[in-house]
């Protein structure tokens, strides 16, 4: 694990084996990069300019360039970090530092001089590093033979080492980073050794360790109390379901913000089963759990001044003798019937009960994340969740404060149109549209959770499907894998309401 320490230290005479500056274009016709270190020494900061312009290096943003630390710093490597034109935006100085926080793999220590103009820029630079070093090797045998090794300790050079706001600003970043980090490894870990009593016993480590109150349902007390969603999408798996309740109750609190998380631990379709290609990728089915354990640890152990209950809904979904059918139904928590019409949209399904059961806990703002629908990736990409909302303002607050967290979304309409293609022969609803209406799927899944959502209810609905795991190669502060997506948007959220502005 990597730790982060703070010195106003002139960064170049400092103990490491990599010092981590950032550059940027010149401007005009030059196109040399210039370096943006102000704790730099003329000296150093001269020299380096030179042995850049060697290199040919731009600056352009996430450009990466190493260089011999001699003559320029007591370490003998150094690592430029392309910051691009300027102005830099948190989001950008987060993101290269992560590329630099990526590049230090290997590394035992690295002392990193990344510009920040005041607290926030500070936090979204540690956010930044903290990120981009995460690495899961919990199932290697030799992680640095794998070169997967993350830098060891980092020091961050900052003008007063001392300040309350430095270290306030340090604080809220690495609180955050490791929130998202939480989440990250949850998403990583095989769906074998993460059913979902696994999952359900992380939370309750989670809530022991910082205060939350809990509350497990295990398939018996689900069964007693009618969560027909979960039990039916659970009952082919010889893993049982779970629901778990997280509540965060801190005095004074502002408002009360709820969360419900889709929390399938591993998702074959089940009877309507998934192709093999990719599958394995579907131990990620739980992203949006794993988001809303995130979202509640970090407001806890930052203490926003809200309430916070976070309800995660675990379950397995496999095809067994004991599996729900295509055209079975099932009661939902609350009462209202559901046509199955595909075993493989599952997660409305264990959405619904909670999204149900959330509201007689009356919040102001019920918020629910799930890795949803293919559709949305068709729609929106793998980097960029949707947004839908029964509440216009609320779907645009949730948006801005993805944006002021690093995390990208796009706001998405809910067409009055696709409530008719969920009619069902049979039942109050079905859970897809009839066959041959396939337009508008990331659409017509958040209008039938909108049906368990009574109208005087603020609420929307994010469909993580495409950034919650990142298939490809590593960008930013982004791994491979888990990426942790929402955790930040959550936390920023919770300010927003404790502020007013939600």
């Amino acid at each position: 694990m990597t730790t982060l320490a703070l010195t106003s230290a002139d960064p170049a005479a400092q103990a490491a084996d990599v010092l981590v500056v950032a550059t940027a274009p010149a401007g005009g016709r030059k196109k040399a990069a210039v370096v943006v270190a102000p704790a730099l020494k003329a000296a150093a900061s001269r020299k380096l300019t030179e042995s850049l312009a060697a290199l040919g290096a731009t600056g352009k943003a996430d450009e990466i360039v190493k260089l011999p630390g001699a003559g320029i710093a007591a370490a003998p490597l150094v690592l430029a970090v392309g910051l691009g034109a300027g102005p830099w935006t948190e989001e950008r100085l987060r993101r290269a530092a992560g590329e630099a926080a990526r590049a230090l793999a290997g590394s035992r220590r690295a002392v990193v001089a990344i510009p920040h103009d005041g607290p926030a820029a500070l936090d979204a630079v540690v956010q930044g590093l903290l990120l981009g070093a995460y690495s899961y090797d919990a199932y290697r045998v030799d992680s640095k033979s794998a070169g997967s090794a993350p830098v060891g300790r980092i020091t961050l050079h900052v003008a007063d080492a001392k300040d309350a706001e430095t270290l306030a600003a340090l604080g809220r970043g690495r609180t955050i980073a490791e929130s998202v980090n939480l989440a990250r490894d949850l998403v990583n870990t095989p769906a074998d050794d993460l059913v979902p009593a696994d999952f359900a016993a992380v939370a309750v480590a989670q809530a022991e360790a910082h205060g939350l109150e809990i509350e497990v349902l295990d398939e018996n007390a689900l069964e007693e109390q009618g969560y027909g969603g979960i039990l039916a999408v659970g009952k082919g798996s010889a893993h049982p379901p779970r629901l778990v309740r997280l509540a965060y109750r801190p005095d004074g609190a502002k408002g009360h913000l709820a969360l419900v998380g889709k929390g399938i631990t591993f998702d074959t379709g089940g009877i309507s089963i998934k192709p093999s290609l990719g599958m394995h990728e579907m131990k990620g089915d739980m992203g949006g759990a794993a988001a809303a354990l995130g979202g509640i640890v970090a407001a806890a152990r930052l203490g926003v001044p809200v309430d916070v209950t976070a309800y995660l809904c675990l379950a397995e979904n496999m095809p067994s003798g004991r599996a729900q059918k295509p055209g079975d139904v099932y009661r939902a928590y609350g009462g209202k019937t559901v046509e199955v019409l595909d075993t493989d949209a599952e997660g409305r399904l264990v959405m619904a009960d909670a999204l149900v059961r959330a509201q007689e806990d009356k919040p102001d703002v019920l918020v629910d994340l799930a890795t949803l629908t293919g559709a949305a990736v068709i729609a929106l990409g793998a980097r960029t969740a949707g947004i839908m909302s029964n509440d216009d303002d609320l779907r645009d607050a949730v948006h801005d404060a993805a944006v002021r967290a690093g995390e990208t979304t796009w706001p998405m309409p809910q067409p009055e149109e696709l409530r008719a293609h969920l009619d069902s022969h049979v039942a109050d609803i079905a859970n897809i549209p009839l066959v041959g209406r396939r337009e508008g799927g990331m659409l017509s899944a958040s209008i039938f959770l909108r049906e368990f959502v009574k109208d005087s209810q603020r609420w929307a609905h994010v469909d993580i499907a495409g950034p919650a795991y990142n298939a490809h190669r590593a960008w930013g502060c982004t791994p491979r894998g888990g990426t942790g997506f929402a955790v930040r948007t959550l936390t920023q959220l919770a300010e927003d309401l404790a502020d007013g502005e939600v």
